[in-house]
């Protein structure tokens, strides 16, 4: 992991591999954003220009990289594009700060130490700039060098060793918590893409389970596994009916963190599954090769009740991990079974593809026995979402109205792109079954929403409930950009951790 320190330095005499500006788009150029006074002043006042020359504009996360004129330390100078100048009043937004230091980071791969001098006009903007710096410096390289016939230094190079934030004072107590919370958000988000990346092969449900229970341990957690024949005995048929095809048993996780002044208590609810084929309702050809991500849920519930067990707040929080593997085979679940679930509740299935409602349902009504104050879960549950809203953004369902606009608030604050979705009652129509109490399918048309119908269906009466589906922004197949990188991106857990926070700060309805 990327470390991270916080200096009173100056851009021009610290010592570093290289030195990140700011630069926005002046109405004649480019021009050098507060912070890179210094090293502009090196350029003669004219590195708005030398830039130009270069053709950079300022737009957002463009990065134009230079040698350094004489009067710095460091080598190499990179700038980074703010967008443009921001009115007399106005100062830059953390998500576009948040941005640039994440595609400076990644420009920086391989780099030993980099000293960041972006604008820093309030606290908002050292937890931003610290955030996107330590989420755009990750790579995922675990199954990458190990042919011993690669020479030395052609392997995969290594994440920026350190970010040298300046404009921060490492001895103001405002400044440490927020350098401090930006560290546990990032590598925990972090951990959750690596979880997400993790080859399926080695991450199956008793896998994923043991990396729970040895976080757990290192971390003061509760943490409680039921295995198969503990699903068995308990009545999970929906855990139990996804994962019967598969020679890797399910398990059904519960992960908690509790602080002795807590007032409320958020339960969380993650889909994990760790590779869904869609099961005798098999995927077509060339939708089969990213559904390691499935479990992308799973992750993030998990990253969020250790990133709250870090920084200490003052909520308790329970994660529960739905963790299967969906795969076709003779002891599969078919269409046309009918699975009696843990809350005594049947599901004809009429598409084994559609598992995740199925895993989610038994660990909303388990979760739902605790009595908590909310609870979310979370799943890249539905390919019709991301019709809807697209690659970068997830759907919010709930309950109730009011929740559901928090929730978009606070992902709003975290910086996490989402948008609330209704849940039509003339649609749960579609779901009925002449054979069980409901099936685990209904109108094509609005397939996501129809999907959080059906988990509605399983939240215990009077409990505040919504649902959060990542199956968008959960795996970036495409290039990174900003502090996105490709593959698993740990989408929902800075939402999660801000709920929590909010939460403990007494703002949950």
């Amino acid at each position: 992991m990327t470390a991270l320190t916080l200096s009173t330095a100056g851009a021009a005499t610290l010592r570093a591999d290289a030195i990140v500006v700011g630069v926005a788009k002046g109405p004649k150029g480019p021009v050098a954003a507060p912070g890179a006074e210094a090293v502009d002043q090196a350029f003669d006042g004219k590195l708005g220009a030398v830039l130009e020359t270069l053709g950079a504009s300022g737009g957002e996360s463009e990065v134009t990289k230079l040698p350094s004129q004489g009067g710095l330390k460091a080598p190499v100078v990179i700038a980074v594009g703010l967008g443009p100048v921001p009115d007399e009043e106005e100062t830059y937004g953390a998500e576009t700060l948040r941005r640039a230091a994440g595609a400076a980071a990644r420009a920086l791969s391989g780099v030993k130490k980099a000293a960041f001098a972006l604008p820093v006009e309030a606290v908002e903007d050292i937890e931003a700039i610290a955030e996107g710096a330590l989420l755009g410096a990750y790579a995922f390289t675990a199954y990458q060098g190990g042919d011993k016939n690669v020479k030395k230094g052609e392997g995969p190079k290594r994440p920026l060793g350190e970010v040298a934030l300046l404009g921060a004072k490492p001895r103001d107590k405002a400044h440490k918590a927020a350098a401090e919370r930006s560290v546990a958000l990032a590598e925990e988000v972090n951990r959750a893409r690596d979880l997400v990346n993790t080859p399926p092969n080695d991450l199956t449900p008793e896998a994923f389970a043991a990396l729970v229970a040895a976080a757990g341990e290192e971390h003061g957690l509760t943490v409680e596994v039921l295995d198969e024949k503990a699903l068995a005995e308990g009545g999970y048929g929906g855990i139990l009916g996804v994962g019967q095809g598969s020679a890797n048993p399910p398990r059904l996780v519960r992960i908690g963190y509790t602080h002795p002044d807590a007032e409320q208590t958020l339960a969380l609810v993650g889909k994990g599954i760790t590779y869904d084929s869609g099961g005798i309702s098999l995927k077509p050809a060339g939708h089969n090769e990213t559904m390691k991500c499935d479990m992308s849920g799973a992750a993030a519930v998990f990253a969020t009740v250790v990133t709250g067990a870090r920084l200490g707040l003052e909520v308790n929080l329970t994660g529960w991990l739905a963790l299967a593997e969906n795969m076709p085979s003779g002891s599969a679940v078919r269409p046309g079974d009918v699975l009696r679930m843990y809350s005594g509740k049947t599901v004809e299935v009429l598409n084994t593809d559609a598992e995740g409602r199925l895993v989610l349902a038994d660990a909303l009504t388990r979760a739902s026995e605790e009595s908590p104050d909310a609870i979310v879960d979370v799943a890249t549950l539905t390919g019709a979402m991301m019709l809807a809203l697209g690659n970068r953004t997830f759907g919010i369902m709930a309950n109730d109205d009011t929740f559901r606009t928090w929730l978009h608030e606070t992902a709003e604050e975290a910086g996490e792109a989402s948008w609330p979705m209704p849940l039509p009652a003339d649609l749960r129509k579609g779901m009925d079954s002449p054979t069980a109490d409901i099936a685990n399918m209904g109108e094509r048309m609005g397939g996501g929403l129809v999907a959080g119908l059906f988990l509605k269906e399983f939240v215990g009466e009077g409990i505040t409930w919504a649902h959060l589906d990542i199956a968008g922004p959960a795996f970036h197949e495409g290039a990174p950009y900003g502090y996105t990188p490709k593959g698993g991106t740990g989408s929902s857990v800075r939402t999660l951790v801000r709920l929590a926070e909010r939460t403990a700060a007494g703002e949950l309805g």
